[in-house]
C-alpha cells in the first residue's frame, strides 16, 4: 500500500499541514520538527506527489529552463545545476528549448509561463540578454533570473548571475603572451551573445596592456561550433603571415581549430598554440588536451536557481552573484 502524507503525520506525531510545510521547505518550521518529520519520511519511504502539490496549491513548484544554445555540453551542465537546486528545494524542472530569433518568441514564453504555472524562469544567453524578451516577461510580472556575461550587476536589472568572461579571456591571452607569443589570433563565437563581445574585449585588453597591436586580419567572426573553428582556423593557417597562437571563443571552436591545424600538418603546440574557453569535455577529448578557461557551469546554474527560488519565497538576500573564470593550463599551448 502506498504511503500517504497522513501516514507520515501520524508516524511523526504532527499535523498534515506541518508535514506539508516541511516537504515544501518553508523556513518557519522549527529544526526539531523538521528532523522528526524527515525521520518519518525516511522510515516510511514516503514519496511526495509533487504534481498533486502543484495542482492543490496556489503556489507553483515548477522552475522553467529556457535555452537556445547549440552547445550540448553547456545545456547539460545547466540542466544538472538547475535540477540539483530544484531537488534540494522540492521543485520540479520544466525544460523548454526555443528559437531566440523567432518573431513569436515573446508570445511563446509568456504563454508558457502562464499555462505551466511556473514559479520562475532560468534564462541563459541569448534570451537573458534580449531586452525585448525581458520586457515581455516584466509585463506579465514573471519571476526570472538571468545568466549573463558581465563584470558588474546593475541595481535595476533584477536577479542575475554574471560570468566575468572579459577577465577569463584577458588571463588566457596573458598566458600566451607570458610564454612568448606576440602574434595572436582570435576566433569569435556568435555576435548576438554578449560573451563573444566580452571575451573579445578581454583579448584586446591583454594585448593593449602588453603594448601589442591587434591584427584585424587575425580576428574572425564565427559561431560557437566545431565547424566554425575548422573554417576560420583554415583561413588563418593559409595566410602568408599567420599567428603563432589562437584564442578561441569556446572549446568547440578551439577543438575545430586544432582539428584543422593537424590536418594541415601543423604540430600542436610546437607550430601553433591553441586555447579555448569554458573547460567543457571538448577540452579534454582532443589531442593534445586544450589549455582553456574554467567556467563552472553546473555551479553557476545551481546558484542562479537558488536565487530564483529564494526570490519566489521573498527570502532572497542577494540579487546577483559574479563568477570569475580562470585559466587551466594543459598541452595545447607552449613556449614560442
Amino acid at each position: 500500500m502506498k504511503v500517504t502524507i497522513n501516514d507520515v503525520a501520524k508516524h511523526a506525531g504532527v499535523s498534515i499541514k506541518t508535514v506539508s510545510r516541511v516537504t515544501n521547505k518553508e523556513s518557519s518550521v522549527r529544526q526539531a520538527t523538521i528532523d522528526k518529520v524527515n525521520a518519518a519520511i525516511n522510515e516510511l519511504n514516503y514519496q511526495p506527489n509533487l504534481a498533486a502539490r502543484n495542482l492543490a496549491s496556489t503556489k507553483s513548484y515548477v522552475i522553467g529552463f529556457i535555452y537556445d544554445n547549440p552547445n550540448a555540453y553547456y545545456i547539460i551542465d545547466m540542466q544538472n545545476g538547475i535540477l540539483s537546486a530544484c531537488q534540494d528545494k522540492g521543485y520540479e524542472l520544466l525544460i523548454h528549448p526555443c528559437d531566440a530569433k523567432s518573431a513569436d518568441i515573446c508570445d511563446e514564453l509568456t504563454k508558457m509561463v502562464k499555462h505551466s504555472r511556473l514559479s520562475g524562469l532560468v534564462l541563459t544567453p541569448p534570451m537573458s540578454e534580449d531586452p525585448t524578451i525581458l520586457a515581455a516577461l516584466d509585463e506579465i510580472d514573471a519571476n526570472y533570473v538571468r545568466i549573463i556575461a558581465g563584470e558588474k550587476a546593475c541595481a535595476d536589472n533584477g536577479l542575475a548571475v554574471l560570468v566575468n568572461d572579459k577577465h577569463g579571456a584577458l588571463e588566457i591571452t596573458q598566458h600566451l603572451i607570458d610564454i612568448g607569443h606576440t602574434e595572436i589570433g582570435f576566433l569569435s563565437g556568435d555576435q548576438h551573445h554578449e560573451s563573444t563581445k566580452e571575451r573579445l574585449s578581454g583579448f584586446k585588453s591583454a594585448l593593449k596592456q602588453n603594448q601589442l597591436s591587434v591584427n584585424t586580419d587575425w580576428v574572425l567572426d564565427g559561431q560557437y561550433s566545431f565547424e566554425s573553428g575548422v573554417e576560420n582556423a583554415n583561413k588563418l593557417i593559409n595566410l602568408s603571415q599567420r599567428p603563432t597562437a589562437i584564442v578561441a571563443c569556446n572549446d568547440e571552436i578551439a577543438a575545430g581549430a586544432l582539428f584543422a591545424a593537424r590536418l594541415a600538418g601543423l604540430d600542436i603546440p610546437k607550430d601553433l598554440s591553441i586555447v579555448g574557453f569554458e573547460d567543457s569535455p571538448f577540452s579534454r577529448q582532443t589531442w593534445p588536451k586544450l589549455t582553456t578557461v574554467h567556467q563552472p557551469n553546473v555551479k553557476i546554474a545551481k546558484v542562479a536557481t537558488e536565487l530564483l527560488i529564494a526570490n519566489s519565497k521573498e527570502t532572497v538576500e542577494k540579487r546577483s552573484m559574479i563568477f570569475t573564470p580562470e585559466p587551466v593550463i594543459r598541452d595545447s599551448s607552449s613556449t614560442r
